[in-house]
């Protein structure tokens, strides 16, 4: 039966934050929002969430259209992240943003409506709405999911190093690890294994080459912190 009171609902949104790691740096994909409210600034690609269709189905739409890319099939996995609904985040009125985080490796985006660009974490533009914080909470998420998942497989090749996991670690958590102390942990949480094949490094002996037990998110027997 249709509610036919005075009550005056919020306008829904869907909002996607895109995490990869470029030159060992945690970068976010934005758009230039090319209308009002604030023209010209970079953006979450995001857009209206209408009658009928699901947040992640108007998501999927909505970041193929601006942003060229396919949550389900560009990203490693992706995850609801949180409902951000503060009163005065649009001056065009209450606009309720059920936010999305992805995560992916060489994430590409084909012809898109919007000007689309990969930006460090550590160094963003000045943002549209509340896009920034939204940024910084994804971020203290993702770390917060290192100690418990294996989220990091997200960012890394099917094929890496013991160093370039170090450095997708180091890059999320930016700090430096102490790499003995690192590769027992790490080592000891049974998520990898070795592959017959070596990498050469540099000026380096050849590495070992290692791959993911599992290729979909998991939760950790025990922390890794």
């Amino acid at each position: 039966m249709k509610y036919t009171g005075n009550y005056v609902a919020p306008t829904l949104t869907v909002d996607a934050v895109l995490f990869q790691l470029i030159n060992n740096e945690l970068n976010v994909i934005l758009i230039e929002r090319p209308n009002d409210p604030f023209k010209g600034l970079w953006a979450l690609p995001g857009g209206y969430n209408p009658v009928g269709e699901t947040t992640h189905d108007a998501l999927q739409r909505i970041v193929q259209e601006k942003a060229g890319i396919n949550i389900d099939k560009d990203l490693s996995y992706i995850e609801q992240l949180y409902t951000f609904d503060t009163v005065a985040r649009d001056p065009r009125g209450h606009a309720v943003s059920v936010t999305y985080m992805g995560c992916g490796r060489n994430i590409e985006w084909t012809k898109s409506e919007a000007h689309t660009a990969s930006f460090a974490v550590s160094s963003l533009p000045k943002t549209a709405y509340d896009h920034t914080d939204i940024i910084r909470y994804a971020h203290e998420r993702l770390i917060a999911k290192l100690s418990y998942t294996n989220a990091i497989y997200a960012f890394l090749p099917q094929k890496f190093t013991l160093t370039e996991l170090q450095r997708a670690y180091e890059a999320i958590l930016v700090r430096p690890l102490d790499k003995r102390n690192f590769r027992k942990k790490f080592l000891g949480l049974n998520l990898i294994r070795e592959t017959d094949e070596m990498k050469r490094e540099g000026a380096h002996r050849p590495a070992r080459l290692y791959m993911f037990n599992s290729s979909t998110l998991e939760t950790l027997d025990r922390s890794f912190e």
